[in-house]
């Protein structure tokens, strides 16, 4: 505004001959010579007002209470079968706004159970708390008729493969990406991962057919965060990480949300060979894509309000029909 106030005054001197361009010239030079210290110490104001609000943020993650471990026991996945019971489960992120009532969910082993429903209804919410990334305020889940609490935290979630939307790759090869999930003894390299179980996961992830196209194949570097392969590629990859695991129960949480729906009915394919013996959870938005689950719950505002295949949920005329017939597949 000054620049502008100074041009304008100092032009219409120069027309008038009482200012030669010269003098205008300098005075124009002389302004900005004065505003630039003002011009840096707004800068390092709005440096420090950006600092104040990080560190305001820090410490109040600082200051939120550890999480209290409840469980003490180990488990072995290989003796996880994968039967899953809610039991009356209450759940608020915020005490005295309930997200879940007295929520009951039976998932028998080695099914595929898919979650639909709108934005904030609680479908991660549902896997999260049976991960326990969130403590229940009342009820019980039942992992094979036991408590989940009487686990130490990290030890029940060897029991889970867990893909999510947002995808994380490290920095180095396609096959070493795919082993972390493998679960190697802990003084095994990712490179003493059987290269026919890498490619087995790929096949069912249907992440071979690309991998495959590129120059060195498995071993292909992907950049920090795999910035040099597509997005949809990216989750084909840490879909295949986590059916290398070979859990007991695996969870996609809109992890198919970057590929193509033909890509994505693939994949539920090679979901449906791993229920043959494990149970899975898979949270999508198009409706279209988890048809053929053996099972399709229905959540709403933290509630399970209808349960069933895909057929009898369409028979059933309700939110599930409302959905589909909407255009939200």
């Amino acid at each position: 505004m000054g620049d502008v106030l100074v041009s304008v005054i100092g032009g219409y001197n120069v027309i008038n001959g009482s200012l030669n361009l010269g003098n205008f010239q300098a005075i124009i030079q002389y302004v900005r010579m004065f505003n630039a210290p003002f011009t840096q110490v707004m800068g390092i104001m709005n440096t420090m007002l950006s600092a104040l609000a990080s560190a305001e943020r820090i410490y109040t993650f600082l200051d939120v209470e550890e999480i209290k471990e409840f469980g003490t026991e180990s488990l072995n996945p290989k003796d996880v079968k994968g039967h899953i019971t809610f039991n009356n489960v209450d759940f608020a992120y915020v005490p005295g706004s309930p997200l879940f009532e007295k929520v009951s969910l039976e998932v028998p082993e080695g099914q595929q159970f898919a979650i639909v429903g709108s934005t904030g209804a609680g479908k991660t919410t549902l896997v999260n708390l049976l991960m326990r990334f969130y403590e229940i305020q009342d009820g019980k889940i039942l992992l094979d008729h036991k408590n989940t609490k009487n686990y130490d935290s990290n030890e029940l979630r060897k029991a889970f493969a867990m893909v999510l939307q947002d995808t994380w790759l490290f920095e180095g090869t396609i096959f070493e990406n795919i082993a972390y999930g493998y679960m190697p003894d802990a003084h095994t390299s990712l490179d003493a991962v059987p290269k026919d179980e890498v490619i087995k996961a790929a096949k069912m992830a249907r992440a071979d057919h690309f991998i495959e196209q590129l120059p060195d194949q498995y071993d292909t570097i992907l950049t920090d965060g795999g910035a040099n392969i597509s997005q949809g590629q990216r989750q084909l990859i840490t879909i295949a990480r986590a059916l290398i695991k070979k859990a007991p129960i695996t969870i996609l949480d809109e992890a198919t949300s970057s590929v193509d729906t033909r890509t994505e009915v693939l994949i539920q394919e090679g979901m449906k060979e791993l229920t043959e013996n494990n149970t899975s959870f898979i949270i999508a938005h198009r409706l279209s894509t988890v048809r053929n689950a053996d099972k399709i719950i229905v959540m709403d505002k933290g509630s399970i309000v209808e349960m069933g295949t895909h057929e009898a949920l369409l028979d059933a005329n309700g939110l599930y029909k409302a959905m589909y017939t909407s255009g939200e597949t």
